[in-house]
């Protein structure tokens, strides 16, 4: 470490009070050529010297010897000094009993309050090593402090003695104060989640962050077992510079580190950007993460060990207690103490398959990798040849097939950098960001979360070996610029045929990781009823089996990727599509409900709705359980009620209720999922934006949407719209089916200006301080289907912003036949079926015309 030395005219200026320090202070943080470690010794050095001269002005009024039997000590943070621009300082005012009470309290305040004048955070305590041992023994996070505790000034014997006992404490106390540690460690972790994948992370309290880093540090004092150091002192360094950066970009005492502070924290830190600070960050947590579960292993195993010690004695007569026994997994590979090890016999420098081997018998038992193993053969491993033997393929495919244990062996082969020696490109998805909020973890360990769900799946399937490849290898693109998925399907090739897969595996994979997002996209944005649509998944997918593989792989990513990527209803969409596929690579034809008309039929529900609103000219609203449930009210026409319900959830016959009032129990089951909304409008102009409209000014955020034109008994003239909605509340109950087809009936005739209302409701409320949005993109989908032009919205989610859309589409004048709205987390991707007044699909210019006026009105 570089040494540190005070100027000369700060330490000076001390003398003058808490103003000197306080300038002292300021231009050391602004010194641009000190920082990490030399600028926090500096800081802890340069408070040392203020508050050392605190304590002797303070003693010096009690006259000579005031000092003998009483210290200033800094514990925790300050006391390793490791002192950020806005850390607390944790100070320990230790005397031994024999001073006066009122004056060891005159000095404290003469030390307290200069420190909160500067409005410096303060963690403070006054006590006598007996009652400071007391608080430890009852408090485990002051025993932790107290671990660290460094004289400043005063009674130097006092303190030397005193931590002494108190470190003597924490090894004796050690059986049951680390068990203790360890279930803090975890409590905390499942608090705040793992730093090495948090897009927001808490640099302190998260899991593989600074407190973790300090718990370690706790371990290692007990004696009882240490840390792997390979890495750890730099990693911890990492963490405390963000922190640097962090305090003195926000000028808060802050550890977590929000999207909209990252740019000027890289920025601070001379980094490219905030995704390679990320990146560092993560890479630095999963080294603090992964010397946290070896250190804990071997606490385990310790005290295992004692506990069994005295028992086995009295059992064994005082005769030497057996020794672990060693059980056979796999060839060169054993399970002993909990652990998988490497046999005596093992030859990892002969054997090139014993990484894959290990680790998949690891896998397979649930038992951890040994850290002496993982490094043994990580020193010693030969390269697999080019192709790998089958063997290695194998063992790759049982590695991933094991399911969750799957995680922490491959963490730990990761650790040792076996991983990129196996899998070279799997360099450029290491700890990388995915900066969207749907997403729960980085490229990297989404990919083998994917690998974990697959697992699951491989019943499903008839190759479950390129299900578990595929999904391990389905986001490898992400690394590389363009398009992921083509760029995937490149580096797929190669990795495939590198591991020994035939021409037609290669082919196969490659063809999963080019379409892995083909089949939700198309079922949640595309027409299932047009046959272009179905067609053209046929096309991309070649066979049923490459099908069946997709299906799997498309639940398996959704499922890795976060709760809002995947639904029940997503699910039913995506086994529709596939359904339809299946049929059309098995030979038969694909029905166009649209090819007697204008309208798809209709099922028997819509239908009455549809009649209803023909009957009576307006329109006719019907909510029920997104669940697929019952009816919980509808109303139509002239004041009547739709008979859409079973008996009790206000169908046929009564008063549509409240959706989610007190006491009804449809609602409470079903408003945490939200609802469906089906609505049925006479076919007329302005149908879209005025429902979003009136969705929007109730609080009703949208989920899914979809629009189209149903067919109606032969007998009936005209045709109607159906609208078929999921909604929830913003917050508080779901309004009554009643108000908003009143609303409805008012916006569509005109006397509701609805776009007036959002806007007053807008500027209300003060714009939040986040992340800037990237604009809007509208684009024309090319060959999106025969019967319309597809024009595709992609945008930030927002309240009202279907029905912006709406308004631009009803302003370029043309038809909706269909829309296909999804949102997913803050992202609305919206696909809508449009056609000219003729019914047919727009020509090129006047599509793209559409596309831009829609993307201008979104932007203005």
């Amino acid at each position: 470490m570089t040494s540190v030395e005070v100027p000369k005219e700060s330490a000076d200026s001390q003398d003058s009070g808490p103003s000197g320090y306080a300038a002292a202070r300021l231009r050391l943080l602004q010194e641009e050529a000190r920082s990490g470690p030399p600028r926090r010794s500096a800081l802890a050095e340069l408070t040392d010297g203020w508050l050392n001269g605190l304590f002797a002005a303070g003693t010096a009024d009690a006259g000579p010897g005031a000092a003998r039997g009483i210290a200033l000590v800094a514990v925790g943070g300050y006391g390793r000094g490791e002192l950020s621009p806005r850390s607390d300082l944790d100070l320990l005012l230790l005397h031994d009993g024999g001073a006066d009470p009122g004056a060891v309290a005159a000095l404290a305040d003469r030390i307290w309050y200069p420190v909160w004048d500067l409005g410096l955070a303060l963690d403070h305590s006054v006590r006598t090593p007996a009652e400071a041992r007391k608080t430890a023994a009852d408090d485990l996070k002051v025993h932790l402090g107290l671990l660290d505790a460094r004289h400043i000034a005063g009674d130097l014997g006092l303190t030397t003695g005193t931590r002494s006992a108190v470190l003597a404490d924490w090894r004796n106390q050690a059986p049951k104060r680390l068990p203790e540690l360890r279930e803090l460690c975890e409590e905390r972790a499942a608090r705040h989640g793992e730093l090495s994948h948090l897009l927001e992370p808490d640099l302190k309290e998260a899991r593989g962050g600074l407190r973790d880093a300090t718990a370690l540090r706790a371990v290692a004092a007990s004696w009882l077992a240490d840390a792997p150091r390979e890495g750890l002192a730099e990693a911890r360094r990492t963490l405390l510079d963000v922190r640097d950066a962090l305090h003195l970009t926000t000028g808060r005492a802050t550890d977590r580190l929000t999207l909209q502070e990252q740019d000027q924290v890289a920025a601070e830190l001379g980094l490219l950007d905030a995704d390679t600070l990320l990146r560092q960050v993560y890479e630095a947590a999963r080294t603090v993460a992964y010397a946290g579960d070896v250190t804990w292993r071997e606490v385990g195993r310790v005290l295992r060990s004692r506990k069994a010690r005295p028992r086995l004695r009295g059992l064994l007569g005082g005769q030497k207690a057996a020794v672990a026994e060693r059980s056979p997994l796999a060839e060169g590979v054993v399970e002993h103490d909990g652990e998988v090890v490497l046999a005596r016999a093992a030859r990892p420098e002969r054997d090139p398959v014993l990484p894959l081997r290990a680790a998949a018998a690891a896998a397979q038992a649930g038992l951890p990798l040994s850290l002496h193993a993982v490094r043994r053969i990580a020193a010693a491993a030969k390269p697999l040849p080019t192709p790998w033997p089958a063997e290695a393929r194998e063992q790759l495919v049982t590695l991933l097939g094991a399911g969750r244990p799957t995680v922490q062996v491959w963490e730990a082969l990761e650790a040792e950098g076996l991983i990129t020696r196996l899998l070279p490109d799997w360099e450029r998805v290491w700890c990388r960001p995915q900066r969207n909020a749907v997403h729960t973890w980085t490229v990297d360990r989404h990919l083998v979360e994917t690998a974990v769900r697959a697992a699951d799946l491989t019943r499903r399937v008839g190759r479950p070996d390129l299900l578990l490849v595929a999904a391990l290898l389905h986001d490898i693109g992400k690394g590389w610029p363009g398009d992921h998925s083509v760029a995937g399907e490149i580096i797929a090739r190669d990795v495939a045929a590198r591991i020994g897969f035939d021409r037609a595996d290669v082919a196969v994979l490659a063809c999963l990781v080019r379409h892995h997002l083909l089949l939700v996209e198309t079922a949640t944005r595309r027409d299932l009823d047009d046959p272009a649509t179905v067609r053209s998944v046929a096309e991309a997918v070649g066979s049923p089996g490459t099908l069946e593989l997709l299906h799997a792989l498309t639940e398996a990513d959704a499922l890795a990727t976060g709760p809002a990527a995947w639904s029940s209803w997503r699910g039913s969409l995506v086994a529709d599509l596939v359904k339809r596929v299946a049929a059309v690579l098995a030979g038969d034809e694909v029905e166009d409900p649209y090819a007697a008309g204008d309208a798809a039929p209709a099922s028997a529900e819509e239908e009455r709705l549809a009649v209803e609103a023909v009957r009576t000219g307006a329109p006719v609203v019907a909510l029920r359980a997104d669940s697929g449930g019952g009816a919980l009210g509808g109303v139509g026409g002239e004041g009547g009620v739709g008979a859409v319900g079973s008996a009790g959830s206000g169908g046929s016959g009564g008063s549509a209720g409240a959706v989610g009032s007190a006491g009804d129990s449809a609602g409470e089951q079903a408003e945490p999922l939200g609802v469906e909304l089906l609505v049925a409008v006479p076919e007329q102009g302005g149908v879209l934006p005025a429902v979003a409209g009136v969705l929007a000014m109730h609080r009703l955020t949208v989920r899914t949407a979809e629009l189209r034109a149903v067919g109606l008994p032969e007998e009936m003239p005209g045709s109607v719209l159906m609208l078929q909605w999921r909604v929830a509340a913003e917050y508080g109950s779901l309004p009554q089916a009643a108000r908003l087809r009143a609303d409805l009936v008012r916006a569509l005739d005109g006397s509701l200006d609805i776009a007036a209302r959002l806007a007053e409701r807008d500027a209300a409320y003060p714009r939040r301080r986040g992340t800037v949005a990237p604009p809007p993109r509208v684009t024309v989908a090319s060959a999106g289907s025969r019967r319309a032009t597809v024009i595709e919205v992609r945008a930030q989610d927002a309240p009202g912003l279907l029905h912006r859309i709406g308004r631009a589409l009803e302003a370029a004048e043309v038809r909706v036949r269909s829309a296909h709205v999804s949102t997913l987390g803050a992202n609305a991707v919206d696909a809508f079926y449009v056609t000219g007044a003729d019914g047919a699909p727009l020509a090129g210019e006047r599509a793209a015309g559409v596309a831009r006026g829609v993307e201008e009105a979104l932007r203005g």
